[in-house]
């Protein structure tokens, strides 16, 4: 089997234009790894132009402002993401002389990459001979050689590199790892795949001992962890409050209106109550939103309503005009919220 041939061959075929594609800079290979880590193209897609076009260079994504690059970020998700991206091109800015690093250590090195993404830039930007290893590689590799073992072991991890870069071809490494990650993304898919009309499939380990839906094998699901949030959502008409995250946890340098958590579910009456000697107002609404889900937690919001601002202010809450609260970067559940609250009423009035 001629593997990097037979992929590479399928690649031309059926591959999708995109515009980190069309590029060598590394800098802006570098924005689109970093944007795609865990995020789908087509979701990706507007991030990575808006980025391109407001930061055309590492110069000016390191002198940005952190609140404008979070800003740009918004809805996206996992935002250390964003302050990786951010305080990388500082260091690129003046470690590296504002040139980006043409090493695979130096790359490996940056704040926010690891050994995929290094092996990304490093084969895409300079052809360098570094296999790459995503999820969707996993998934072809573990099918084709109907391998058995974890892919999220230590054991599973260094057989999984040492097969990639075996396969690897060592002459033009890029469009290789471009070739087998686009396999995996749209022929050789989680549910689904295209086993019929698969270049594969004479060789196809696992497709003739009937084990693809079984492949890749993970060790166990990482506990999730619920977490029950009760927003306050001040507005008298021309002002809001918010408080910035500044807490190393989710949503880290992110606004949000002030709210009270707690690890289990919590009576909505009991809560009311404790909101209004709390702050000694009633609320007007309230809103349940649905389960905001992270990678290893369940966030359930729910959105109260008042329409004026307490007389007693945390040192931590910060007053905002209304014209100004697009300024400020919030999480997606608290935007999702904005979204739906101009859809509809789907809200509560509490008497």
């Amino acid at each position: 089997m001629n593997f990097s041939r037979q992929i590479t061959d399928w690649y031309r075929q059926n591959k999708r234009e995109l515009p980190w594609r069309q590029t060598s800079n590394p800098y802006f290979i570098w924005l689109s790894e970093i944007i795609l880590q865990q995020t789908r193209v087509a979701q990706g897609m507007d991030y990575y132009l808006k980025f391109v076009e407001h930061y055309p260079t590492v110069y000016e994504l390191a002198d940005a402002n952190e609140q404008d690059v979070l800003n740009d970020w918004q809805g996206l998700g996992y935002y250390s993401r964003a302050r990786n991206l951010h305080t990388t091109a500082k260091i690129i800015q003046s470690k590296f002389k504002g040139k980006f690093p043409d090493s695979y250590e130096d790359i490996l090195s940056l704040k926010g990459v690891g050994t995929y993404t290094a092996s990304a830039i490093a084969s895409f930007a300079y052809n360098l001979p570094h296999a790459v290893v995503d999820g969707n590689v996993y998934r072809v590799l573990s099918r084709i050689f109907d391998i058995d073992l974890p892919i999220d072991s230590n054991e599973g991890q260094k057989t999984f590199n040492q097969i990639a870069n075996e396969l690897l071809d060592k002459e033009n490494p890029s469009l290789h790892n471009q070739a087998i990650m686009e396999f995996g993304a749209l022929q050789c898919t989680p549910s689904t795949p295209k086993c019929s009309d698969c270049p594969f499939q004479l060789e196809c380990i696992a497709l003739k001992n009937g084990t693809i839906t079984e492949r890749p094998i993970k060790k166990g699901k990482t506990k999730i962890r619920n977490r029950y949030f009760h927003y306050f959502n001040f507005n008298n008409g021309k002002e809001t409050i918010l408080q910035k995250r500044n807490e190393k946890d989710i949503w880290q340098h992110l606004f949000e209106f002030p709210k009270i958590e707690f690890d289990i579910d919590q009576n909505i009456e009991e809560i009311k109550n404790k909101i209004e000697s709390l702050f000694l107002i009633k609320p007007s609404n309230y809103y349940v939103n649905k389960k905001h889900i992270l990678s290893h937690q369940h966030i359930y919001c729910t959105f109260w309503e008042f329409e004026q601002l307490p007389d007693q202010l945390d040192e931590n809450w910060e007053i905002i005009s209304l014209p100004n609260f697009t300024n400020y970067p919030i999480p997606r559940v608290i935007d999702r919220y904005l979204e739906d609250k101009l859809k509809s009423k789907q809200h509560r009035l509490l008497i």
